[in-house]
This record gives C-alpha cells, sequence and structure tokens, in this order.
C-alpha cells in the first residue's frame, strides 16, 4: 500500500538522521559540528518534505477510503498516521531546517557552557529555541497554553492542566517523603569502598548485566558520552551510551540499566513494522516507565543483589569489606543531590517538579531567558531546601533544552508512575514473582513484550496501562513503593 511504503521511507530517512546523530555525540571531533549541523537540517527537511507532501496526502486519504476497519492494526496505523500528518502540515519546511540548524549548534554551545558554568553564553541558544517552540505551539494550536502543543509531542493525549493537577497532588507527599528518606538516610551512612573502580571493569560488568536482564548485544553495544541516552538506529540496531566515575561503579552501571530498559522496549517493538506506528513506541511517558522499571524495581532489589553482588566483588575486590546488607544501604540512600540524573528515586521527580514550573513560566512569555538561572535557584531552593552552587549543577545540568526538547520533562515522572503501576501488575503473576525473586527477567521482560511492547503506538498511553494493569494510570503504586523502600 503506498501510503504505508511512504511511512517506511520516512522511517529510513530518520533513521539515517540517527546514525550521524549518534554519531555527533559520540565520536564527532568538534570542528565538523557546523558541517554536521548541515547534515542534519537537510536530512530533518527533506522527511518534513515528504512527511507533508501533497503525494502523501493522497495516498493517505485513499487508504482512508479503502479501509473497512476489519484490521484493528491498519486502522490504527491509518488514525496515527493521521494525526502525525496533520501536525506535520502546520509546520513550515523552513522552520524544521532552521530548528535542526539552532539544535546542532546549541548542544555544542551547552557542553562547553556547562563545563565553565556559563549561562550567558548559552543563553542566545536557548532564546532561539524558545521562540522556535513557540512558533509551533501557535502554528499547532492549543486550548490552555503553549506548554499543550508541545506536550501533545510526547504524550499525546494528556493536558498541561492534567499533569499540573497530578503534580500537584504529587508535590507535598513526594516532599514529606523526600524528606523522611533524606533523614533516615543520614542516620546509617554508608560508604562504598575507596575507588578506584576501574572504567574497563566498570564496562564489563555493565555489559554482562544488561545482557542478563535480556539486552542482545548481536543488535546493540554500549558507548561513552557527556549525557546518557538510548537511540535506536533500525530495527536491530540500538544504542546505548553512559559515563564513568572511578570512584563509584554503580553511576554508570545504573545508567546502563536506565538505558537498557529503552532498549528493551525498542528492540521488543514489532520489526516487521518499523517505520510505521505499530512498530514504534507510544510515548515518552511509556518509554520512560520500561527504563525506570528496569533500573529501580529490578535493578536496585535484594533479589537482583542477591544474584550479582558476588559478580561486582569479582570485579572491584574491596567490595568484599562490604557486606550486602550495607551495600544495599548504600543503593537505598536518599540525599538531595543538585543533580537530575544522579538522584535517588526519593527526591528524583522534585527535579522533575521544577523544571515543569520553569518550562511554562517561559512558554508563557512570564520568564525572561535571562533570569532562568536566579528563577530556578528560588525554586530549587524551594524544594529541597538549598541553592545549587553554581549553573552547571543549576539550569545547564541537562541537554533537552539544547535539543529544544521543552515540553518533555513532565514525561520522566508519568514514567515513574507507570513503571510502577506496571511492576506491580505483572508480580500479580505468581510465577512472575517467584522468577523476580530468584533474579530471572525471562518471564517479567516477556509479560513486558506482550503487554507494552507488542502494541505499538496503536493505543493511547492512559488506554495501555489500564489494559496491561486492569487500572488506570495512578499514583499509588510509586508512591507506596517510595514509603516501603525508603522510609518504613
Amino acid at each position: 500500500m503506498p501510503i504505508l511504503e511512504k511511512a517506511r521511507e520516512l522511517a529510513l530517512i530518520h533513521s539515517s538522521a540517527a546514525v550521524i546523530g549518534w554519531d555527533q555525540e559520540t565520536y564527532l571531533p568538534p570542528e565538523a559540528a557546523a558541517y554536521r549541523a548541515s547534515q542534519l537540517s537537510w536530512l530533518s527537511a527533506r522527511a518534513h518534505e515528504l512527511a507533508t507532501s501533497e503525494q502523501l496526502q493522497r495516498d493517505l486519504e485513499q487508504a482512508e477510503a479503502d479501509d473497512e476497519g476489519a484490521d484493528a492494526t491498519h486502522t490504527a496505523n491509518l488514525r496515527e498516521l493521521r494525526r502525525s500528518f496533520d501536525r506535520s502540515r502546520r509546520i513550515p519546511v523552513e522552520l524544521v531546517a532552521r530548528e535542526s540548524t539552532a539544535t546542532s549548534l546549541a548542544k555544542h554551545a551547552w557542553a562547553e557552557a556547562r563545563k565553565r558554568s556559563d549561562f550567558t553564553s548559552f543563553a542566545p541558544h536557548l532564546q532561539t529555541l524558545l521562540g522556535i517552540a513557540r512558533e509551533k505551539a501557535d502554528l499547532w494550536g492549543y486550548d490552555g497554553e503553549p506548554y499543550d502543543a508541545l506536550l501533545e509531542c510526547y504524550e499525546r493525549g494528556t493536558s498541561t492542566a492534567a499533569v499540573a493537577a497530578l503534580f500537584d497532588e504529587l508535590r507535598p507527599t513526594l516532599r514529606e517523603t523526600a524528606a523522611a528518606a533524606v533523614e533516615k538516610s543520614a542516620a546509617r551512612p554508608v560508604h562504598l569502598p575507596d575507588g578506584p573502580y576501574p572504567i574497563e571493569r566498570q564496562q564489563k560488568l555493565n555489559q554482562l548485566i544488561a545482557a542478563g536482564i535480556g539486552f542482545n548485544f548481536n543488535a546493540g553495544r554500549i558507548d561513552t558520552t557527556t549525557h546518557p541516552f538510548c537511540t535506536t538506529l533500525g530495527p536491530r540496531d540500538v544504542r546505548l551510551t553512559t559515563r564513568y566515575d572511578e570512584s563509584d561503579f554503580t553511576s554508570s552501571l545504573f545508567g546502563v540499566l536506565h538505558e537498557a530498559g529503552h532498549g528493551l522496549y525498542e528492540l521488543g517493538l514489532p520489526a516487521s513494522d518499523f517505520g510505521l506506528p505499530s512498530g514504534s513506541a507510544l510515548s515518552l511517558g511509556i518509554h520512560e516507565s520500561q527504563s525506570r522499571l528496569w533500573e529501580n524495581h529490578v535493578g536496585r532489589s535484594r533479589a537482583f543483589w542477591n544474584h550479582w553482588y558476588p559478580a561486582a566483588i569479582e570485579a572491584f575486590p574491596q567490595l568484599a569489606s562490604l557486606p550486602l546488607d550495607d551495600f544495599l544501604a548504600y543503593l537505598w540512600r536518599a540525599n538531595y543531590s543538585t543533580i537530575r540524573v544522579e538522584a535517588d528515586e526519593a527526591t528524583y521527580d522534585l527535579h522533575i517538579l521544577l523544571r515543569f514550573d520553569i518550562e511554562r513560566r517561559m512558554l508563557r512569555g512570564e520568564l525572561p531567558v535571562a533570569d532562568v538561572p536566579a528563577a530556578w535557584n528560588e525554586g530549587f531552593r524551594d524544594l529541597f531546601g538549598f541553592t545549587p552552587p553554581r549553573d552547571s549543577e543549576g539550569c545547564l545540568q541537562d541537554i533537552h533544552w539544547s535539543m529544544g526538547g521543552l515540553g518533555y520533562f513532565a514525561t520522566y515522572s508519568l514514567g515513574n508512575l507507570n513503571a510502577a503501576q506496571l511492576f506491580t501488575a505483572a508480580r500479580q503473576d505468581p510465577a512472575i514473582a517467584d522468577a523476580c525473586d530468584r533474579a530471572d527477567y525471562a518471564p517479567l521482560l516477556a509479560w513486558l513484550r506482550r503487554n507494552i511492547h507488542a502494541q505499538g503506538a496503536t493505543i493511547d498511553p492512559p488506554a495501555l496501562i489500564r489494559q496491561a494493569t486492569g487500572e488506570p494510570p495512578s499514583p499509588h503504586a510509586y508512591l507506596g513503593h517510595l514509603k516501603s523502600r525508603y522510609v518504613l
């Protein structure tokens, strides 16, 4: 069918852009940045031209007219292709090319600004990308505020007001839980034995553990970057990245577990439908549920370390002096960190609440870019009780603004809620619960393959959660998990 062929052609373009984008983040020489921006801009423009072409519209209309509804997956593919087409058609190709160039340049500017903790050098790039985000929001249209139009890119069918209401409900309990967890950890300080934890040994252990939870290294690999991420370059080509700290091997390990969770989702999607909605990830809130499930609910559990702690001791003999209970207390410690990606479970979502508020205010025009550092510090002090010592640990810490990722961060907390709800539901099966208690995660992965991965993007996120768990999306499982692990 022509419309499906067009969708697969678009996937070829996007996956080719992903290849050179991955290279940009891993091995690109600094002096090659400008031309790489041109390459990515050209590919983005060509993809947008195809995605909004008159021919694609005619093919889509013909397919819709011919659809008899007998094949539910085909009907869902057409519905989602229509949704994507209608949104893409509202964005002119000039704006797509301009955004691609701006983000390529901004990512390098952000990396340098973060090194020097120099927000003023990044501010012009953020101002440009904020302006582009507002242009796109206006072109797409929204009922409430500009954030709505951007949130739809990442978590379809979810409004800013709904997320804000959820966060308002979570805020007092999260602050209370975080404070209690930090106090409990302070009463029992635990430290890893002194390093070094050689990077080469970390890499071997990380790969062993990632394979142990089911990641297929014949269809993926791990590399090193400033900011960990996972990207899909094809239906059987998923790249994970992490960063290393020779004083603490758990930093890179949990980065790998997190990104491997994303990778397991990508590798679990129907490969034969790559490029179609039925072969695509559903939303960032669902994607994040997979990474958080494997990183936190599996990777920080006692059962997991009953199995893997001997391998860690073999890699790092100094761990032999640290009993398993003390190591678990180290993993379950809570402390207020200025860095989101290094935050523990108990305090992590406070970071999301802060950025969600900052982004909404910027997009509404209430917060000038020049005032972002001061606003960040004020909001951080309100949530955490202290001020970050420098902007590199505050408003410059994350790469996402330089990627044009406004409207993105709410999905991290949605992912945490979904992860807890899915893990709780999966363990209702006694066979899965028993296997998890023995650190055998094949049954859990199979459950996720059936209930989440195989669905692709053919159903809206809330409906998928209800279908998989029997309940609508809810914070109860997540808050119960946090209290059980960090407070009780």
